[in-house]
């Protein structure tokens, strides 16, 4: 940068200075901070000068990345007095550059190098509440937010994300009661995000936030096991203590983080003084990262709050804003919690002027009541109780839980006051850019069909590999996972060779053994590994020529596609000078295996990833499952079994941000594990809890919007937008499900798709009697019919015999249908029978369509028919039910036909559009075991095919009121 360039930065730094609570003219500021700067900076306090350099700018360049910082905070701005228009649109864009005076040339330029952040908001589930969190209710007393937020900065995170954070932790903080108000509310809440997906960072935020704002005491439940609360300790205080609260007047060397190397790099926040010195507060820490909360005894005081106004009680203003704050992080443990309760009581502040904020990571772990309520002798259980004692102690006291699994939350009776049903609001946070989820390992909704998938346009094929084990001794994937933990290891070392890479860019990398929760295979696991680790001979020409193999047939065609701007050896020749150094960082201690679970046998070595770099396989159970972050995890080697969808979910370590690395990630799981006396798909059973997070997080958003001026649904009506696609896979634990079932779910311009399809002959035969001449009707000749998306190459197209039916009618086949179990369907009937009645006028008829293989292949005649119609090979995949009955292809053309998709530029299609018109397509499914005969002889009995079927209401089908769900709660308060 040259010295003109450095001077017009600082010159429009200090502009922007200026303007951190609205944008101003822009040449104004500029001449007059171009006054301090001396002669040389008046040719730059121009737009003229401003514009010419954007001209010539990249997106990275010095003063682009200032001004991005700014217009994202301008752009996210909520609630602004200034802004007239939506946050993060074209036309807050425009208003942002006219309140600076800009050209539209230098605004068109600006866009182009910094376009309008895109990204989704949380969605917000909440009952009405009284607004009291606004910029210009905490102006002039923010100072815990403000230093966070620079250390986000200083960490690289973008300033979409810092925006982003801001308004995530500004929609839970709003809802929390103000904590200077003269009576006392007590809100709980419940934030939604994904495993692993910055949660803490959230937290942390509204920690920070409502520190700021005024309270006074959090208590942070951290985890039930030692290692999640001193890693969440840890992470408060590096990010949002501070080394001066920490050391209070005390040498850098006596600190608890002496021996921790980002004490000694200085990454730990500075304030650069005292807060209270500085014009802040301070924070008192009653717990630290090696011991958890401990009975006071004389030392009580250190939990009074300072009063600079004795005769006012502390939550008024006068002294709320001038005391210092405490702050816990508390294990889930009825002991310690019990010592907290305990000495709370003992301390003179009245306990009923004190703010408290209550975090809860994974509230659905232990805080959860698993008491039966139907038993006359139920208690609540242990953790359980001593979080309500805390909640009635403390009238102000504001509850706020954090899961990524919020199924047992929702479950909870909303009418037991003291319990944590999140009554006030539910917070799902976004998918944050640069995440790896679960649905990054699965092809759902795939348009590319099977046969055509490869590593580009598969996710599973790109990530995931079977574990299909012969016997019990078969070690053939585990050795082979092994193998790739060595071969992405070289990959990393030659990355920080090629693209200049500083040693702390890979400072981990592991690999993740997941099998059980006994202790004793973990430690016969452990002995395994070594053994196969030795076998290896990984500098031998054997294990080079091993690793040749599976480079040229896994690595090489994966990140060929994926890798994107990151380097990648052509050849395994490039890559083999690295393999001998990869080992030794994984072995060179003679050690490759981590075990971490329960057992206090000592001589396994430790995870602690802020100490020390690991590169090491890494073998646990329970204490990997909940919370407890394996940094730089790339090879997955995953075996364990759940019975819900909560404890399966969380085992997925391997979900998280894996920069520089995403294409080399790899899981390996179970295809076919025992479980009792049934075989379980593992990956399947990720499938269908992905399939339940996107169902209650798109139900979510849908119902989020208010109505008149009130919310569609209250945290209370969470509970039926909860879905289950698996018979063997619940939601949550079957103690934690107690709560609600739905009555009516209406799907207005959905594709909606039934699979729980009876098993037996006789209900088999029944329902293909129902349908059978509703197909014979169909016209004989098929019509070709396709969808066009704009953004798609790619033309969705597929012929079907077509036809028509009446509403009735199709209600009276609906009715009379038979199902393994009618819960599945029950809410979406009662909404076709709304939609259906003549009153109604939400529905004229339903088109009939019959998807027809276009080679004539797979076609019979289905029990008595007259014809012969295209049959489909499914297979019943979560049970008695079925995974997706249809293809994606078939989709677009209907949901067109009912007005749920815009033009799509086939001209059969259109003619068939109608506003109140619905469709249903047919599926004649015939099953592995009777595939053979039926390719054989051309023909089905009626009882050995499943006629099943899916529908798309009009998308004009909504209840006046703009209400799309209706249920029923099972809720003791209403008996």
């Amino acid at each position: 940068m040259t010295n003109i360039d450095a001077l017009r930065v600082n010159l429009h730094r200090s502009a922007l200075a200026g303007m951190v609570r609205r944008p101003k003219d822009l040449r104004r500021a500029l001449a007059y901070h171009a006054e301090d700067e001396g002669p040389e900076a008046a040719p730059l306090a121009n737009e003229e000068d401003f514009r010419s350099v954007l001209r010539a700018a990249a997106s990275t360049d010095p003063l682009v990345e200032l001004w991005r910082k700014q217009l994202t905070q301008w752009d996210y701005a909520e609630s602004a007095d200034w802004a007239g228009r939506a946050p993060r649109t074209d036309d807050r864009r425009d208003e942002i550059g006219a309140l600076l005076g800009l050209s539209a040339e230098t605004a068109a330029l600006l866009t182009a190098l910094i376009p309008v952040p895109r990204a989704s908001s949380p969605v917000v589930i909440s009952d009405a509440f009284t607004p009291w969190y606004t910029p210009q209710s905490v102006r002039g007393r923010s100072w815990y937010w403000p230093a966070y937020r620079r250390v986000l900065q200083d960490k690289g995170w973008s300033p979409e994300a810092v925006a982003g954070l801001d308004q995530a932790t500004d929609r839970v903080v709003e809802r929390l009661a103000d904590p200077a108000a003269p009576t006392a509310y007590q809100s709980k809440g419940l934030v939604v995000g994904h495993v692993q997906s910055g949660k803490t960072a959230n937290f942390t935020g509204v920690v920070a936030k409502a520190m700021d704002a005024g309270y006074r005491l959090v208590i942070v439940l951290g985890g039930t096991l030692n290692l999640l609360r001193a890693q969440t300790q840890r992470r408060l205080d590096m990010e949002l203590v501070g080394r001066e609260n920490i050391l209070r007047g005390a040498g850098a060397d006596e600190s608890d983080y002496a021996d921790d190397p980002a004490w000694a790099r200085g990454d730990f926040l500075a304030h650069g003084g005292m807060p209270s010195a500085l014009g802040g507060f301070d924070i008192i820490r009653m717990t630290t990262r090696d011991r958890d909360y401990r009975s006071l005894l004389q030392g009580i005081v250190a939990l009074e709050a300072e009063k600079q106004e004795p005769s006012l009680p502390l939550n008024d203003p006068r002294n709320l804003h001038r005391s210092h704050a405490r702050l816990m992080v508390v294990k889930k443990n009825k002991s310690v919690l019990g010592k907290l309760v305990k000495d709370l009581r003992r301390i003179k502040t009245p306990l009923s002027e004190i703010p408290v904020l209550i975090i809860d990571d994974e509230s659905d772990e232990a805080s959860v009541n698993t008491a039966n309520p139907r038993r006359a002798d139920a208690n609540r259980t242990a953790i359980n109780d001593k979080i309500s004692e805390l909640l009635r102690m403390l009238p102000r006291a504001q509850y706020v839980g954090y899961t990524a699994t919020p199924f047992a939350n929702v479950f909870i009776d909303p009418s037991d006051s003291e319990d944590i049903f999140p009554k006030d609001f539910i917070v799902a946070l976004p998918r944050p850019d640069g995440y790896m989820g679960v649905q990054d390992f699965h092809d759902l909704d795939s348009p590319v069909a099977p046969e055509d998938r490869t590593v580009a346009n598969s996710n599973e094929l790109a990530h995931v590999r079977d574990i299909r084990l012969i016997d019990d001794e078969d070690c053939t994937d585990l050795r082979e996972a092994l193998d790739m933990f060595v071969l992405t290891a070289a990959v990393k070392l030659y990355r920080m060779d090629h693209d200049d890479l500083d040693d702390h860019f890979y400072r981990h990398h592991t690999m993740l053994v997941h099998e059980s929760v006994r202790t004793k295979d973990h430690h016969e696991l452990r002995e395994l590994i070594d053994r196969l680790w030795a076998e290896s001979r990984y500098y031998s020409a054997v294990g080079h020529e091993r690793l040749r193999k599976l480079f040229d047939a896994d690595i090489a065609p994966v990140s060929r596609v994926r890798a994107g701007s990151w380097s990648t050896p052509e050849h395994y020749d490039d890559l083999a000078p690295y393999v001998g150094v990869a080992v030794m960082r994984v072995s060179g201690d003679g050690e490759p295996t981590i075990v971490v679970n329960g057992d206090t046998e000592k001589g396994y070595g430790e995870a602690d990833f802020d100490r020390r770099s690991l590169w090491k396989i890494i073998i646990g159970g329970q204490k990997l499952a909940r919370g407890f972050t394996v940094e730089g995890l790339t090879v997955t080697y995953y075996r364990r079994r759940a019975n819900n969808a909560s404890t399966l979910m969380q085992m997925g370590r391997w979900f998280g941000f894996r920069e520089g690395y995403r294409d080399l990630v790899r899981l390996y799981v179970g295809r076919g594990e025992k479980a009792g006396t049934k075989e379980v798909d593992l990956y399947e059973a990720f499938e269908a809890i992905c399939r339940d997070e996107e169902s209650f997080r798109t139900q979510l958003a849908q119902y989020s919007t208010w109505v008149d001026g009130r919310p569609q649904v209250t945290p209370a009506g969470v509970p039926p937008l909860v879905a289950q696609h698996l018979p063997w896979l619940r939601p949550t634990s079957k103690n934690k499900m107690y709560n609600t079932r739905v009555v009516e779910l209406a799907s207005a311009g959905k594709w909606e798709e039934p699979t729980a399809y009876p098993t037996e002959s006789v209900d088999l035969s029944h329902n293909t009697g129902l349908w059978l001449p509703v197909l014979e009707s169909l016209d004989s000749a098929t019509t070709s019919f396709s969808y066009h998306y704009d953004a798609e190459e790619q033309e969705r197209s597929f012929d079907a015999r077509t036809g028509r039916l009446e509403p009735e009618r199709f209600l009276e086949l609906a009715d009379s249908m038979r199902w393994t179990t009618d819960q599945q369907f029950a809410p979406l009937l009662r909404y076709l029978h709304k939609i259906s009645a003549p009153s109604a006028g939400m529905l004229d008829d339903w088109l009939v369509l019959a998807p027809q293989h276009a080679t004539g292949k797979r076609a019979a005649l289905i029990g008595d028919a007259s014809r012969t119609y295209s049959w489909f090979a499914r297979d019943r995949r979560r049970g008695a039910a079925f995974g997706a009955v249809s293809e994606p292809r078939h989709r677009a053309a209907a949901l067109r036909i009912a007005g749920a998709l815009p033009v799509g530029g086939n001209s059969t299609t259109e003619a068939l559009v109608r506003a109140r018109r619905g469709v249903v397509a047919l599926y004649p499914v015939v099953e592995s075991r009777h595939r053979e005969a039926v390719e054989r002889t051309g023909h089905v009995a009626a009882g050995k095919v499943v006629l099943a079927f899916s529908f798309v209401a009009p998308a004009a089908a909504r209840s006046s009121d703009g209400k799309v769900v209706w249920f029923t709660t099972v809720d003791s308060g209403k008996g």
